[in-house]
């Protein structure tokens, strides 16, 4: 497939036009691959919390996040899940959903509080919320040829539409629901 550059014409179409297919499934394979290696990366540095104590357990009750061991157990697992998934670009608007679920979380509880930007003390939700909103966007683009999904032949949550409703109703519903369930921040004194 050839494609106009988004710049506009030239004198000289031929050299407007790129072959974007393997750009694109190139690009599509950096990002999921990246952002698996980041969330996996996140998870391997909480089992390594677990192992040193209850400190990251106490942290989520601190969130309102109780009970504290159950979540930083079930953060890790899924930050580990969904890192191996999405570096195997595997059921790719699922998994973008679960990291987008695990940034809006992590927006609502820890950082949104704390401003914008992530270099403010403590950080804001600048790089959650990104993370989350890339989650959207990669997950309705979906997996690309240089994936399992491709190779699987995995099709049906591929479609743009559908793997826009896939990502983001798993990510902002599943949220959403994990909030309603389990947090239950502490009330400020006033």
């Amino acid at each position: 497939m050839k494609l106009e550059a988004p710049w506009g014409k030239l004198e000289n179409k031929e050299k407007m036009m790129i072959d974007n297919v393997d750009a694109v499934n190139f690009a599509l394979a950096l990002a999921h691959i990246w952002l698996g290696f980041m969330i996996f990366a996140h998870g391997w540095k909480h089992v390594k919390a677990l192992k040193a104590g209850p400190g990251m357990a106490q942290w989520f009750e601190s969130l309102g996040l109780r009970p504290g061991s159950l979540h930083a157990l079930l953060v890790t697992l899924t930050e580990l899940g969904v890192g191996v998934v999405l570096i195997l670009g595997l059921l790719t608007p699922l998994a973008y959903g679960g990291l987008c679920a695990l940034m809006l979380v992590a927006v609502i509880t820890s950082d949104g509080k704390n401003g914008f930007f992530s270099g403010n003390q403590p950080p804001g939700w600048e790089y959650p919320g990104t993370i989350a909103l890339l989650s959207i966007a990669l997950g309705t683009l979906g997996p690309g040829k240089w994936s399992l999904d491709h190779v699987l032949k995995l099709d049906f949550p591929f479609d743009p539409h559908n793997a826009l409703v896939i990502t983001a109703a798993l990510g902002i519903l599943g949220a959403a629901l994990f909030l309603i369930i389990f947090w239950r921040p502490t009330k400020k004194m006033s």
